[in-house]
């Protein structure tokens, strides 16, 4: 995985990386806050042994080992029940010394005579007090008991403190901001899983990148999403709808669609059903439309046909009637609104579909339409689905490929560009719809944000200039294998 994909992960998961990250600090502080303070109060003891006045340097160091290798020793004795249980006494504690003994910790270091005693304890006046008993009660028997041989009146070890045990006045544990600061640490950790792992399971497009990274068809345009589109499809003709001004972003951007000099037509498709394809032709057939040019919407899908629902017109009669010669064409194709826009129905539903899509008649009717109109639109069945859209790519000049954001998986994408490419169909250009308005990845219809470089008067004026009588003749398509002009 690349960096930048990494970096795009992470930018479209912040909100689940901050969750994470935020509660992760707060159960870390939880639990500093909540826990009891402990306490550590430490004594030191020197160990030596007493030689005589005569004692040689070969005496000093032969004592001198003696002390090094017994108080590795003493270092077992310190929390043995023979040392904790008269410090129990002492104190008069409520424990046992098996209890007692897990809150002793005895170091020493190698090669030295010191023995660092700490104790553990909620009260710090309390730890002070068991430190010093210990060390106390453990020279004594040490000295007195342990190392006193039998018909000497004074023992030759020595033990002396050299660091009594004063009451701490700041606790050891918990650490507040250790605390807290591996809780930011393994919340960003467990937040950037999360999202690596979520991404890796959830194989959805969900924006240009993911698109950008399948194929490298051009990305002509972006659709936002719109939870009124089921009810109100039709949103062209609304100057201050947001999704309107992505589909005339979208007439423009294909209006510089290279063809080669092929027809001007496309093929309107997805790769599975519910991408928006038929709504993306209507509402693109209309923008066209209103720019000047003179359109032809074909319903293409015999199979599930809903562009005469969407357009309100009437759909008993239409292609399927048109190719077996039951009709003419003029007497099925229905102009819709003031502008020079023209629907042809689906018609009923026939058979053979793919078959008839791909017959002769198909290919007459085609010539005909990029004839007499500017451009044609065909609103074909999905991709993978069935062959029907590549019968008809075949036959046009191309591909528009809808791909709905959050609906299409990645591999299902993939598939459907494979598909066109294996029967040589060019993509003129992905739109991607159902883009989300808020969050990352959020699509913004001018193409910029509003706080961007670019701001919303400059996309204003360029709607305005775009639509003025002059750039229509700037930016007119091709009409001259028909000898009109715009």
């Amino acid at each position: 995985m690349e960096f930048k994909n990494v970096v795009r992960i992470l930018h479209r998961s912040w909100i689940l990386i901050l969750v994470c990250t935020l509660f992760a600090v707060a159960g870390a502080a939880t639990y500093s806050f909540t826990t009891t303070p402990q306490y550590v109060a430490s004594t030191q003891l020197y160990v030596s042994v007493q030689t005589g006045e005569a004692s040689g340097a070969a005496d000093l160091l032969q004592g001198t080992s003696f002390v090094r290798q017994a108080v590795a020793s003493y270092v077992l004795v310190v929390g043995s029940p023979v040392v904790l249980n008269d410090v129990i006494d002492e104190l008069g504690l409520d424990v046992t010394a098996a209890q007692l003994a897990p809150a002793i910790v005895v170091d020493t270091e190698v090669n030295t005579a010191v023995i660092d005693i700490a104790v553990t304890d909620s009260d710090p006046e309390a730890a002070a007090e068991i430190a010093n008993s210990v060390g106390e009660n453990f020279s004594r028997i040490v000295v007195e008991e342990l190392e006193k041989p039998a018909g000497i009146a004074v023992s030759p070890v020595q033990i002396a403190t050299i660091g009594p045990a004063l009451a701490p006045t700041k606790p050891t544990s918990p650490n507040i901001p250790l605390n807290i600061g591996l809780g930011l640490i393994v919340g960003l950790g467990l937040g950037v899983g999360l999202a690596i792992l979520r991404n890796l399971l959830d194989t959805r497009v969900r924006d240009l990148e993911d698109i950008a990274d399948v194929t490298d068809a051009p990305i002509l345009g972006g659709i936002s999403i719109d939870s009124q589109s089921k009810s109100r499809p039709l949103v062209a003709q609304d100057v201050n709808n947001p999704r309107a001004e992505s589909f005339r972003s979208l007439r423009t951007n294909l209006q510089y669609v290279s063809v080669e000099n092929g027809p001007r037509s496309f093929v309107v498709t997805s790769s599975i059903p519910g991408e928006g394809k038929s709504t993306t032709s209507a509402n693109l057939a209309i923008t066209l439309a209103a720019n000047g040019a003179r359109v032809a919407l074909i319903d293409g899908d015999l199979r599930l046909s809903s562009l005469a629902d969407y357009m309100g017109i009437e759909g008993g009669a239409g292609l399927t009637d048109v190719l077996i010669g039951r009709v003419g064409l003029d007497d099925v194709l229905q102009k819709w609104g003031r502008d020079e826009l023209y629907v042809l129905a689906s018609g009923g539903v026939p058979p053979n579909p793919s078959e008839l899509l791909g017959s002769a008649s198909m290919q007459r009717l085609l010539s005909t339409l990029t004839e007499r109109f500017d451009i044609v639109l065909i609103d074909a069945p999905p991709i993978l689905s069935v062959t029907d859209a590549a019968v008809l790519a075949k036959q046009s000049g191309g591909a528009l490929m809808v791909v709905g954001a959050g609906r299409t998986k990645r591999s299902e994408l993939a598939a459907a560009v494979s598909a066109l490419a294996r029967v040589d169909v060019r993509i003129v250009g992905i739109v991607a719809n159902m883009l989300p308005t808020n969050g990352p990845g959020a699509h913004s219809y001018g193409g910029y944000g509003s706080h961007g470089k670019y701001g919303a008067d400059v996309v204003e004026e360029t709607t305005t200039r775009a639509d003025s009588p002059k750039a229509r003749d700037r930016i007119s398509f091709a009409r001259t294998r028909s000898g009109r002009a715009e």
